[in-house]
């Protein structure tokens, strides 16, 4: 037995503790992949602009060259372009703020019974189902149509992913934890704010990365839709679709996708300071 004891501890397998890979090169291989999808399609327009239209339809679609230096680099048509993204993004943001208040209030409600949640989520699905479309002119109606009917567009349109998030990060809090809660006799309140909120935050998260995305084409709409007040980027592009400016309508909605780019990359790096070393859902990618 001691002859045993006096053994040498040595791994089954022979080898040394393999050493921690970094994610860098994950990282730039998925850039590659990004950046060589990037370049394939720019190469497609070149190729549908110059081998598919004829000369007298290539307004139609404008070659990527002709789009950034008579739009994107020309300040006469850029400076209009980036004030009425502005106001566009003041808009997407407040209705941002509201949906996040009303989706986190509304889901954590329907999780504190089954009632409420019967109550609440059929009409929820249907506010999600029933194409915004069909719902932005009745907005015009009950908010008129400036600004205000503008935020609305962007609630409605948000609301629906930050409820579900919201009310299944309540209901996926561990029934272990809830029992140690009870027999620390904590009241309902307390079990809220100390459990299933700082629980259910992963969830939130990722319901607000999902509506940021959505707020800004729910503020593009209601641009298009309601043009009182100052004008914002969907104004200009439906201006653009009326005057056959193909090159300023691209450049507007290059500028457009950069900004739902923009919010989208802000709210995941939000995620990640908040809960990503201690919850996959924040972990790098």
């Amino acid at each position: 037995m001691t002859a045993a004891l006096n053994l040498p501890l040595t791994r089954s397998t022979g080898g040394a503790l393999p050493a921690p890979t970094s994610v860098w090169p994950a990282r730039i291989g998925r850039g590659s992949v990004a950046v060589g999808a990037l370049a394939a399609g720019i190469g497609l327009w070149y190729a549908v602009t110059y081998l598919v239209l004829s000369p007298s339809r290539r307004f139609l679609l404008p070659a990527p060259h002709t789009v950034l230096t008579e739009s994107l680099l020309d300040p006469a048509h850029l400076q209009p372009m980036l004030t009425a993204l502005g106001v566009t993004a003041k808009v997407a943001a407040i209705g941002f703020l509201l949906a996040t208040l009303i989706g986190v209030a509304v889901g954590a409600l329907m999780s504190q019974a089954w009632w409420l949640e019967r109550a609440i989520f059929p009409y929820a699905v249907v506010l999600q189902v029933v194409p915004i479309l069909a719902i932005t002119p009745l907005l015009g109606l009950w908010f008129g149509y400036s600004t205000m009917s503008r935020v609305a567009v962007c609630v409605m349109i948000a609301l629906f992913p930050i409820i579900t998030n919201t009310h299944f990060g309540f209901r996926s809090v561990d029934p272990g934890l809830h029992e140690l809660f009870t027999l620390g006799r904590a009241s309902r309140l307390q079990r809220l704010v100390r459990l299933e909120l700082p629980a259910a935050l992963p969830s939130i998260l990722t319901g607000l990365r999902i509506a940021s995305g959505q707020v800004i084409i729910g503020a593009i709409i209601g641009d298009m839709f309601f043009a009182q007040g100052r004008p914002g980027i969907g104004t200009l592009m439906d201006n653009f679709r009326a005057q056959l400016r193909s090159t300023d309508l691209i450049a507007a909605i290059a500028l457009a996708a950069a900004l739902g780019v923009i919010v989208f990359v802000a709210c995941s790096a939000v995620s990640r300071l908040a809960v990503g070393r201690w919850h996959t859902s924040g972990g790098a990618r």
